[in-house]
């Protein structure tokens, strides 16, 4: 194992697979590397797991559903609730850690861990509160008994951009219901999900009821264990080319799927807006994460009488900001995940040149170690263009300008995605109408930051379905029971 830059950082951090409450190497004895994005170099090295690893921890998930779905929901709710002051205890060296591996600033790390805490605390106490139903049937010959109980053992698929908030989301929902696990972490940023399952287990969950299996062939591991039939919900966090492919292997075993999937969000700037916020807003909208957010802000929609003002005003903000580790003082700007990312956005932002984009700011990867890309503001940038029709996922902010509200609703609506808008207008009672008529399943009113943990995550069309958070976040990981009763 090598370590660099901060070897404090992997201070008890596990570096093998957890099946049935045991740490384990994988069977195999193999290891694949998870590197540092600021700098290339090897972080750790892990266990990485084969099929055969996954099937042991879809068994011991199995074994321990019966007797998790058994424990009192007072029990999970106080289970949850350490697991939530253990996250908020081990606050900076969770932080430190998602900067090294995942590469964002260690300050705006801090701000996952406090939002991926807040799961932990919600589904505690949405633990005690899903409840059932008594209803008279209308003809009054009968009355109607309607309890809910735990889906069973879930496959949880999470992604390398926020890897405590998305494992938690996950986990705490699933805990709370009832339902084991098995987790598998991106393989770009395990190193967080597997100190996060340590501390479940400091919390008090049962062995076997949370299992994490790290690999880097996740096809080879994630399909026999949806074949196989014991698996009862897959929910994933990523790509909607995955997620189609995991609806499909969940359609034979009629596996209940939750998808979390791509956006195209358009961020809509009306002329009667507060400029300032506005900007302050795109800033929050587009740079969380480096971009690197499936809510970021992906397409500025402008009204043309106030375009050039936003782009120069956001123009500098965006040129302001400081490049760098994640875990040096003074950055706001870390690298993208890997060399590919980096080599994407170079060719989008090109694209987006080709077809008449001007470059206000930015525009190229920097000279310097790590998959850094400079924070970059397109102006004129055409409906062609790629950064227009595809997921950016990355520091780079295009701007186009309409004159007519119903024609920024259009632009807005014209995407087979459907995850989060952004809308900023200084008439609220406009806000609200345009609201409705956003083909998205959030939409953000003149803020640029959408999520919470008691509020339904979660989007249309072809950004999945299902929803995270919120009340709504527990109910797909229960059954429902009818129970006729003659009275």
């Amino acid at each position: 194992m090598t370590v660099v830059h901060a070897p404090d950082v992997l201070e008890g951090v596990p570096l093998e697979l957890l099946v049935g409450g045991a740490w384990r190497p994988s069977a195999s004895g193999q290891t694949f590397d998870v590197h540092d994005p600021a700098t290339g170099e090897v972080l750790a090295s892990i266990a990485d797991a084969m099929p055969g690893d996954g099937m042991a921890a879809l068994d011991a998930a199995a074994a321990a559903q019966s007797g998790w779905a058994a424990v009192p929901a007072r029990e999970r709710s106080e289970i949850l609730r350490r697991a939530f002051d253990l996250v908020v205890v081990n606050r900076e060296r969770i932080a430190r850690l998602i900067a090294s591996e995942m590469g964002k600033p260690v300050a705006e790390a801090y701000g996952e861990v406090d939002y991926g805490a807040e799961f932990l605390r919600w589904f505690a106490e949405e633990a005690v509160r899903h409840s059932g139903d008594y209803r008279r049937s209308p003809d009054g010959a009968s009355r109607i008994l309607v309890s809910r109980r735990p889906i069973g053992p879930c496959l949880l698929i999470t992604p390398w951009n926020f890897p405590l908030a998305m494992a938690t989301r996950k986990i705490a929902a699933a805990l709370a219901a009832g339902c084991t696990v098995v987790l598998k972490p991106a393989p770009e940023t395990p190193l967080t999900s597997l100190l996060f399952a340590r501390l479940l287990q400091e919390a008090g969950v049962p062995d076997g009821v949370v299992n994490v299996v790290t690999t880097s062939d996740a096809p080879a591991l994630c399909a026999p264990l949806i074949a196989d039939g014991r698996i009862r919900k897959v929910s994933f966090t990523g790509s909607t080319p995955v997620g189609r492919l995991l609806v499909a292997q969940c359609g034979p075993q009629l596996v209940r799927p939750s998808m979390e999937l791509g956006g195209n969000a358009p961020f809509i700037v009306l002329a009667d807006a507060d400029l300032d916020a506005a900007v302050e807003g795109a800033m929050i909208a587009k740079m969380r994460n480096m971009g690197e957010a499936c809510t970021a802000a992906n397409r500025f929609l402008v009204e043309a009488s106030v375009a050039d003002e936003f782009a120069r005003l956001l123009g500098e903000r965006m040129g302001r900001l400081r490049l760098g580790h994640g875990l040096d003082a003074g950055t706001e700007v870390g690298p993208l995940i890997d060399e590919a990312a980096q080599d994407r956005l170079g060719e989008l932002v090109a694209d987006a040149v080709a077809h008449g984009a001007s470059v206000r700011v930015g525009g190229a990867a920097p000279e310097r170690a790590g998959w850094f890309f400079a924070p970059t503001v397109l102006e004129n940038v055409p409906a062609e263009a790629r950064v227009s029709r595809e997921e950016i996922f990355g520091p780079v902010a295009p701007i186009t300008t309409f004159t007519e509200v119903d024609e920024a609703i259009r632009i807005a609506n014209d995407t087979e995605f459907g995850l989060v808008a952004y809308l900023y207008t200084g008439d609220p009672a406009r806000a609200l109408r345009l609201a409705e008529r956003l083909e998205t399943g959030m939409v953000a009113l003149n803020r640029g930051l959408v999520s919470n943990a008691a509020a339904p995550f979660g989007g249309i069309k072809h950004s999945g379905m299902g929803r995270e958070g919120g009340r709504e976040g527990i109910e797909d990981y229960l059954d429902i029971t009818y129970v006729a009763v003659d009275a």
